[in-house]
């Protein structure tokens, strides 16, 4: 028989204190290791400190419990789960002269994709090469000091919206014409005037909420973001990743899942009025070319309301510029990897623009399904499906292809006069195989009869956007350079009278048009049709049953 000698009780309070400070039953308590949870001090280092020791521990939750967190950059690792509690608020500092975020690290391609997406430590959370990674609410990030992209600092949370230049936001389109960048006189643009001085910040300077690259197995659940920079959340090559019950209301783009494959995103709500809400990337920031695929999009809510009032419940609508508030799902525009296998499913669309597939970096974009979709005040066209030839791609050698995309069920209310559908290819490069059924779409009206004149340009080598080709010739569908398109129980009505025909379709091989109604008032002459082939239609309104001659 053993006896165990007494301990005093000072001993036990010892070894309570001890593995409290050292995460008792995993967790790592950031005020354990310094964090003052005032808003005021900064709390990077200590919670950096509890992200450490969990690490070395074999991983571990990471807990920022109720409380403000005034945080620069946060460095995760493999095995860590960072959990921001009820109540809790990590908050990007403003960077200052004496202190800042961690510099972008070099990138030798980021002449192929503008500054954010080239890279990632510039943020308050950044991974690299890491495995096992959970970021998880209820509480929320608040990125008050991020940079969105374009100067040191943002305009705070809630202002309007940067000043446009001919009604464009200046950090959204095309690079400068002066590319001089005096803070960065290493920094040579390349032949796509990537870097350029709009969007390349100095060391210190922070533009995403999360950035993470190459990693594996990750989930982000249950967190709201606000005034999130460049990036709410930016992930390369990042496989295996589950993006769930988010809320995310930004000044720039919400979600950029670029190079990724089996990802899932599910019941989050974006509001991104000044940029894309969900968008799937395959740029060149890995040196190399890299499909996304395998995600499923679903259950999710995307708007373009005023900054904060998702998140405040107003909803206001108040910012107006051409091409109006962005806040859609979208398909490049780097994509010089390609897309595939991609599933969009159950979601809404509130006072934004609608679904972007673009293809314009010479890879491919194929076997894509939409399903159960509502759209209400689209800003422009809502389905835009694009094959163009800008090529910003090192190993492109012509354009890529579109192909094998399938749409149902989607109801699009107060669609925008300027844009119909858009399927437009290029001539010999068609995109082929879209079917588009179960539609049920009503135009706002108004075209003119002189619209209808309009020969649309090519515009092959411009950014692919809707508000780039203008205002449509037809008010319902434009197809142009396109192979085997169905349509079938559609619906286009207008709202009020409109001179333009309804569809047009040029260059188009083989379209078969079932149970289509046009409704509303609307041209006598409501099809354009040029150079159609292999034209069959059945209960289409405006022409007979039978092949079309």
């Amino acid at each position: 028989m053993l006896l165990h000698k007494k301990l005093p009780i000072s001993y036990f309070l010892f070894a309570f204190l001890t593995s409290t400070a050292f995460g008792s039953n995993g967790v790592f308590n950031v005020k354990d290791y310094g964090a003052q949870s005032d808003g005021i001090a900064i709390d990077s280092d200590a919670i950096n400190a509890a992200i450490d020791a969990a690490a070395e521990s074999g991983g571990g939750t990471v807990l920022l419990p109720a409380g403000d967190y005034l945080s620069y950059t946060l460095r995760l690792k493999s095995n860590i789960t960072l959990k921001i509690d009820a109540g809790a608020t990590l908050i990007a500092a403003e960077p200052t002269s004496e202190r800042g975020y961690d510099a972008p690290e070099p990138n030798p391609w980021n002449q192929y994709q503008d500054f954010g997406h080239s890279h990632f430590r510039n943020s308050l959370i950044w991974g690299e090469g890491l495995e096992g990674v959970s970021i998880l609410g209820p509480g929320k990030i608040f990125g008050r000091g991020l940079s969105r992209g374009n100067g040191p600092h943002a305009a705070p949370y809630g202002s309007p919206p940067p000043p446009a230049i001919d009604g464009l936001l200046p950090d959204v389109l095309a690079a400068d014409g002066d590319f001089e960048i005096p803070h960065r006189p290493d920094v040579v643009p390349g032949p796509f005037g990537h870097p350029n001085q709009r969007d390349t910040l100095a060391a210190g300077i922070a533009n995403k909420a999360i950035a993470l690259l190459k990693c594996r197995n990750v989930t982000m659940r249950d967190l709201s973001i606000l005034h999130g920079g460049h990036f709410a959340i930016i992930t390369t090559e990042v496989d295996n990743l589950t993006i769930d019950n988010l809320l995310i209301d930004t000044n720039r783009d919400g979600i950029d899942i670029d190079a990724c494959q089996n990802v899932r995103i599910s019941n989050t709500s974006v509001n991104s009025p000044w940029d894309d809400a969900i968008c799937l990337k395959s740029s060149h920031a890995l040196g190399r070319p890299r499909t996304t695929e395998g995600v499923t999009i679903t259950n999710c809510a995307v708007s373009g309301y005023d900054e904060g009032t998702l998140y405040d419940g107003t909803r206001k609508r108040t910012w107006k510029t051409r091409g109006g508030p962005h806040g859609r799902i979208k398909l490049g525009t780097e994509a010089g990897g390609g897309f595939r296998n991609i599933t969009i499913s159950n979601t809404t669309f509130d006072h934004c623009r609608g679904l972007a597939f673009e293809q314009v970096d010479g890879g491919v974009l194929e076997d894509i399904t939409v399903s159960n979709i509502t759209m209400r005040d689209v800003q422009n066209a809502p389905i835009f499906i694009r094959l163009g030839a800008r090529l910003r791609n090192p190993d492109a050698t012509g354009p890529g292809t579109v192909s094998r995309i399938l749409i149902d069920n989607v109801t699009a209310w107060n669609v925008a006069p300027e844009h119909g559908i858009i399927i437009a290819g290029l001539s010999g490069h068609p995109i082929e195989d879209v079917v588009l059924s179960n539609l049920q779409f009503h135009y706002r009206g108004g075209g003119t009869a002189e619209q209808a004149q309009r020969v649309v340009p090519e515009y092959e080598r411009d950014y692919p956007d809707p508000y780039n080709f203008g205002t449509m010739p037809s008010w319902g569908m434009f197809a142009r350079h396109v192979k085997n398109l169905q349509v079938r129980g559609v619906e286009f009505r207008t709202l009020s009278y409109d001179a333009r025909p309804a569809c047009l379709l040029e260059d188009v091989d083989g379209a078969r048009f079932s149970d289509v109604l046009l409704s509303g008032e609307y041209s006598e002459e409501s099809w354009t049709i040029k150079g159609v082939s292999n034209f069959y239609t059945r209960e289409t309104s405006g022409l007979q049953d039978g092949p079309q001659q």
